[in-house]
């Protein structure tokens, strides 16, 4: 395949560079994404502004090319409308879109990482992972009217999030524009959406008896932290002494709740007796779950709880790499869609770290491919390379399958030197002592989307 001189040229000095092109064209095709916004549209239109010109000057923003919305607006030489009506196309995006867009760019990714290597990453076989947790925006600026002068925090929004830690992908995304919503009541499209097969890992804000009995109801299978008053399952028999891990003692113990018709469902509850108490003082770690003892002892669930902590760095990824969270952009709808693209390109640059650990087989080493280091290539790199190369030459590549844009992914990330891209851990900071500030100050916050409706801080 002949190459374009300059992609080759690109190829051999920034090999990251055109595998996050090429990346970026499979997960934000603009054909795509305009066909996908007229299937979920509700009340928005488009008139001269398309969608897709909208999600990719966000995405610009994501991976840190520009500052803001606006640089990036300013910096575009073919928008074909003022910035003014770009922001209210931005403030305007419906919720359901931001999740059709995350959810639909995740399928299309996936079928060309699992095309990378003929044995995928599975850490619990016979089952899909699925990490499950909730991510509250951080506090905008206070741009809107009835927000000026609060001194306190003005909550944007917030989304729960579906991560998938074998594949590193982020599959699904609930956004809401309430900060004051509690998570629970945003579960029922991801309950609807979770299949046979799936095993869902979360923290004990998810352990209610609707959550776990909607679980059994689609033939889930899930390991969660008991709350301390929900769902107060019944106890069928004694606790007994399995084994050790390395940060305490495993108990098992038989208990049951009930289903939605009320018969008892016989549980599982694995009690882990710390060797040192958590941040918050506990000693004892209570889960339950509906897996089978046959498959899975005690200990072996117990080790694999500590896997949701992935998504704990994931977001911390998302964070420090990204631009996620974006302080200008005030309205709750804005941020949303802000962050659901971040998401879609923290799911390229996983893409990315995925090809290089296949192609390097990194997997039996201890290097890991540092997303931060990924990013800071694509930001040096990537707008000259845009201008040296002519866009049609970037035409053939749209066109490939999955399985021929995975080939040609490890092909060019052969060119990558992944000792300078691993990730180098360090061990735990030094503690610091944090500064004084009133907890009533510290508590308060308002919910920007009850704001705009009121049109005051209540």
């Amino acid at each position: 395949m002949a190459l374009d001189a300059v992609i080759a040229r690109f190829i051999e000095h920034s090999p990251v560079t055109v595998m996050a092109r090429l990346a970026l064209g499979r997960a934000l095709d603009a054909q795509w994404i305009d066909e996908l916004f007229e299937q979920h549209r509700e009340r928005q239109y488009t008139r001269e502004l398309l969608f897709s010109t909208t999600v990719d000057l966000m995405s610009i923003v994501a991976v840190g090319l520009r500052p803001s919305l606006h640089a990036a607006a300013k910096a575009a030489t073919d928008l074909p409308v003022s910035i003014a009506a770009l922001y209210d196309k931005v403030n305007g995006t419906e919720p359901g879109l931001v999740r059709a867009l995350v959810a639909g760019s995740a399928a299309r990714l996936t079928p060309v990482i699992e095309a990378m290597s003929p044995a995928p990453l599975v850490s619990v076989p016979g089952y899909r992972v699925r990490i499950l947790d909730g991510n509250h925006l951080a506090a905008s600026e206070k741009r809107l009217k009835p927000l000026r002068g609060f001194r306190g925090a003005a909550l944007p929004g917030q989304s729960l999030v579906v991560y998938d830690p074998d594949q590193d992908l982020v599959l699904d995304m609930i956004p809401c524009e309430d900060g004051h919503t509690q998570e629970r009541a945003l579960m029922e499209p991801l309950l609807a959406a979770a299949g046979a097969g799936d095993l869902w890992i979360t923290d004990r804000n998810f352990c209610t008896r609707p959550i776990l009995c909607g679980w059994l109801r689609q033939g889930s299978s899930f390991l969660v932290r008991e709350h301390g008053r929900n769902p107060n399952p019944g106890e069928l028999d004694k606790a007994r002494k399995i084994g050790k891990t390395a940060t305490g003692t495993v108990f098992e113990q038989p208990v049951s709740i009930d289903d939605d018709s009320g018969s008892p469902v016989q549980l599982r509850r694995l009690e882990l007796r710390l060797n040192k108490p958590t941040e918050d003082g506990q000693m004892i770690i209570r889960l339950l779950t509906n897996l089978p003892a046959a498959e899975f002892s005690a200990v072996q669930l117990a080790q694999l709880y500590r896997r949701r902590w992935r998504i704990e760095m994931m977001f911390q990824r998302l964070e420090s790499v990204l631009q996620s969270e974006i302080p200008a952009l005030g309205h709750p709808r804005a941020a949303l869609l802000a962050f659901g693209v971040a998401i879609l390109a923290y799911n390229v640059l996983a893409l990315i770290g995925r090809a290089i650990t296949v192609r390097h087989q990194l997997d039996a080493t201890q290097i890991e491919i540092s997303s931060y280091y990924v990013a800071i290539t694509i930001k040096a790199d990537y707008a000259g390379m845009m201008i040296a190369v002519e866009p049609s030459a970037w035409g053939i590549y749209e066109q490939f399958s999955a399985r021929k844009l995975a080939q040609t992914l490890l092909h060019i990330a052969a060119h990558a030197q992944p000792h300078r891209l691993r990730k180098h851990p360090r061990g735990p900071k030094a503690p610091v002592k944090k500064g004084f500030v009133s907890r009533r100050a510290a508590q308060r916050h308002v919910a920007t989307s009850r704001v705009i409706k009121d049109g005051k801080i209540i």
